[in-house]
């Protein structure tokens, strides 16, 4: 048996262990579970660090020699000369932004806001639209300094919610920056921590959850909008109360707070990592719906998430059962179950809940 971190999670791996919530109220999921795509991010939606799996990968079922001479989306993407450059302005932005939010802890730099979020509204303003954003950010793979590319990620998908939830351009710079900055208390905590390749202790585990307040500590005395402030303390609040550090409620978590947890969730189960792909944003969009939306503000989620499906209309996609079609209709009860035509027949996956969209290709 053997630890390993969630963002190292293959499918195929077997959990040697009962995986519950931080607080250990809830069954996350049980001993014996083989890892796919779905379980791996439910693993990332509830912030696990990492479990202890079984010395030996369970099979699961591989592509056809077809399929592997067949290109992805993700993959075509990354042919592309946009995507090049936008891969070269991200490890740009994200190496200066490694540089300034150092400076500014370890140094007590002021903070410059202009200089911290330019690159990243460069980025945005270089594609061609939200759906654009997504496409690219999802198809890099993940980097050693993940705190850094994380919250380059998290800033991009806040603005792009911004926009969709139509706030005013100075509101979505804030809730740019709000992104940016809401992990800035992780590099106060003890890197060995961070990193450890066991099973945290539950006194570790507390050091680790301080990561709100410590971040709030450094930015508490600049001159940030208090909203970037708020995020920084309560990006792990929930609506329902299960959040930490503080337990706040719906009310009581800054609008711009509820905005940058979705993202900063969205971020961790769709981003590829080094040893695997992006997810389907349609695997993420069902864990939210069977998660999570008691969780989120109701308003900020179901617009989020809405937009998300609506990028993908007439999109080909691949199921779970290896069958592929279009999707030709948004089930606005059921956002990760369009109805998808393949050939003459139109398949309702609402209707048909073992079949789900594995792949957008």
């Amino acid at each position: 048996m053997k630890r390993t971190m969630t963002s190292n999670l293959l499918p195929g791996m077997v959990l040697a262990e009962n995986v519950y919530t931080y607080n250990n109220d809830q069954l996350i999921l049980p001993k014996g579970a083989v890892l796919d795509d779905k379980s791996i991010a439910k693993l990332e939606f509830y912030s696990t660090v990492n479990v202890l799996v079984e010395d030996e990968i369970e099979e699961i079922s591989q592509p056809s020699i077809d399929e592997l001479q067949t290109l992805s989306y993700a993959q075509r993407l990354q042919q592309t000369s946009e995507f090049k450059q936008f891969k070269q302005d991200f490890e740009a932005a994200a190496s200066g932004f490694e540089r300034n939010v150092n400076n500014i802890v370890r140094n007590d730099t002021p903070i410059d806001v202009d200089a911290i979020t330019a690159p990243v509204l460069d980025l945005i303003n270089s594609t061609n639209g939200p759906s654009s954003v997504f496409d690219m950010m999802h198809s890099l793979r993940q980097y050693d300094d993940a705190t850094y590319t994380h919250c380059i990620n998290v800033a991009l998908i806040s603005n792009v919610a911004g926009q969709w939830l139509k706030m005013s351009e100075d509101d979505i710079k804030i809730l740019t920056t709000a992104g940016l900055l809401h992990d800035i208390g992780k590099l106060v905590i003890p890197e060995q921590i961070i990193t450890k390749p066991a099973k945290l202790t539950e006194y570790e585990y507390t050091i680790v959850q301080t990561h709100p307040q410590e971040g709030y500590k450094i930015l508490k005395n600049s001159d940030l909008d208090p909203h970037i402030k708020n995020a920084a303390l309560m990006h792990h609040e929930r609506c329902d109360g299960s959040g930490y550090p503080l337990h706040l409620q719906g009310p009581q978590i800054d609008p711009f707070a509820k905005i940058v947890a979705i993202a900063d969730v969205y971020d961790a189960m769709t981003s590829a990592r080094v040893y695997r792909g992006p997810l389907c944003p349609f695997v993420a969009i069902s864990l939210f719906e069977s998660e999570g939306l008691q969780k989120y503000d109701t308003n900020a989620i179901m617009t989020f998430l809405s937009n998300i499906v609506n990028t993908y209309l007439l999109n080909r996609v691949r199921l779970n059962n290896g069958l592929e079609g279009d999707i030709v209709f948004i089930n606005r009860n059921h956002l990760s179950k369009p109805t998808i035509r393949i050939g003459e027949k139109y398949v309702d996956l609402a209707q048909t809940p073992d079949l789900y969209i594995e792949e957008i290709i």
